[in-house]
């Protein structure tokens, strides 16, 4: 601090010397030179050991290869991810039938070419959208074996309003059952057809005039009653020799109380696969996913109740019950069965048929139908209510499910058969196997 003041004092004298006076430099003792502004030392070349050091590095880097830098960029992230899946798939494949190659190199080919129905009375198999038609024929062809049967199942099977098929049949068992309890009673084997009960009852139904005739009837012009001796009506008069069979009127009148509609079957359409990694893989035709006109204005009705209730708030229990709906609208459903030792059992189901079926279906697939087993749907959950239907377990349109043998059985059986494994599945689908 003292010798601040001494250096500001001596700077005043300095400035105030008087004219003629030689302003003299006053003296200052030399300022130390910071560290940081002293001359760097010279650089020594490095030693021949370290010379040698870095030469050898540098030919080891010229001799690995350069890695190109990671792109980050979205293409090349996809082509990466295609790599490995082929990279995966052709691993894959070296177990693979050459025949299973060979297709899956090629276009997709539908699981199922179709939907085929078995008709109940030719047991020919029709495509879908034939079946009516070949029903149609079949009946028609069926009058030269049995009339009166044949008239019955045009009358249950075309007419669609089960309510008016109902009261068309009960009135017509009615008139059969005047002429049973009243034979000799001549007024009652006569109809008047343009009697307006009739009319409205059993002539506007498709096969009833052809039933009449085949029990008997004829068609007759007689007079009209009260109406003048030219006035005539036509009637259906059923001739005295019926008396004689009666026991047959009744039998006739029965069989059109009890018939039912005559319905084509499904056809399952049973295959057998070698197991294959492309199980959960399902192309489905389009006959899988048509709808009739009256599915149509179903569901036509249940998008505009959607509509009404889109801005409502909708609970759990209201989702769940639009998400069955949902699979309600598929009418049929290919299902796939995964055996342990890699075999897949196909087939086709309606949509609202019960679990209870497909394990129906298995059991037929078996040699030994007794043999316990559990399906297990995607997922590994159980399939345990077989009373479900398969939209209400979420199996439609298409599911490959799992199934799981007893343990304990198949270890007595494999015990009885002395080692020695034996496919369970029937020998005619093993002779029919394919490749998915």
């Amino acid at each position: 601090m003292r010798k601040f003041f001494q250096e500001i004092k001596t700077d005043l004298k300095f400035k105030t010397a008087g004219p003629g006076q030689k302003l003299s430099e006053p003296s200052r003792a030399p300022r130390e030179r910071p560290k940081a502004e002293a001359a760097p030392r010279p650089r020594q070349a490095p030693t021949d050991e370290a010379q040698m050091a870095a030469a050898a590095a540098l030919a080891r880097l010229e001799l690995k290869p350069k890695a190109k830098a990671p792109s980050c960029s979205q293409e090349s992230i996809k082509n990466q991810v295609r790599k490995e899946l082929m990279a995966e798939a052709a691993a894959s494949e070296k177990g693979l039938p050459e025949e299973e190659k060979e297709q899956e190199e090629g276009a997709a080919a539908p699981s199922v070419s179709g939907v085929y129905f078995i008709c109940p009375l030719t047991g020919d198999i029709v495509r879908k959208d034939e079946k009516e038609k070949h029903l149609r024929e079949a009946i028609q062809a069926y009058f030269s074996v049995d009339p009166v049967a044949a008239s019955i199942m045009e009358i249950h099977t075309f007419n669609k309003d089960r309510e008016k098929v109902r009261v068309g049949v009960e009135t017509m068992a009615k008139y059969l059952d005047n002429i049973c309890l009243h034979p000799e009673e001549e007024k009652y084997r006569k109809i008047k057809l343009q009697n307006k009960v009739f009319q409205e009852r059993i002539s506007c139904l498709e096969g009833t005039h052809r039933f009449f005739q085949a029990i008997g009837f004829e068609t007759k012009t007689l007079p009209a009653p009260g109406q003048g001796k030219e006035a005539q009506e036509q009637y259906y008069v059923l001739g005295e020799d019926a008396l004689a069979r009666l026991e047959e009127l009744r039998a006739c009148r029965e069989r059109l109380l009890r018939s039912e509609p005559l319905r084509v079957q499904l056809h399952r359409q049973p295959r057998l696969f070698r197991p294959s990694r492309r199980a959960e893989h399902f192309e489905l035709p389009p006959d899988f996913y048509a709808l009739s006109v009256e599915e149509l204005r179903r569901e036509q009705r249940l998008r505009t109740e959607a509509v009404e209730k889109a801005s409502m708030l909708r609970t759990r229990a209201m989702r769940e019950k639009e998400e069955q709906r949902e699979m309600r609208k598929y009418n049929y459903t290919l299902l796939r069965v995964r055996f342990p030792d890699g075999y897949i059992l196909q087939g086709t189901f309606y949509a609202r048929e019960s679990v209870s079926v497909l394990y129906d279906f298995v059991r037929e697939a078996l040699r030994d139908d007794w043999l316990p087993f559990e399906l297990l749907g995607p997922g590994g959950l159980k399939l345990t209510d077989e009373n479900l239907a398969f939209n209400e377990c979420g199996l439609v349109p298409s599911a490959l499910l799992s199934l799981c043998w007893d343990a304990a059985v198949m270890a007595d059986v494999e015990a009885a058969a002395e080692g020695q494994p034996r496919c369970p599945l029937r020998a005619e689908l093993l002779a029919d196997v394919h490749t998915l």
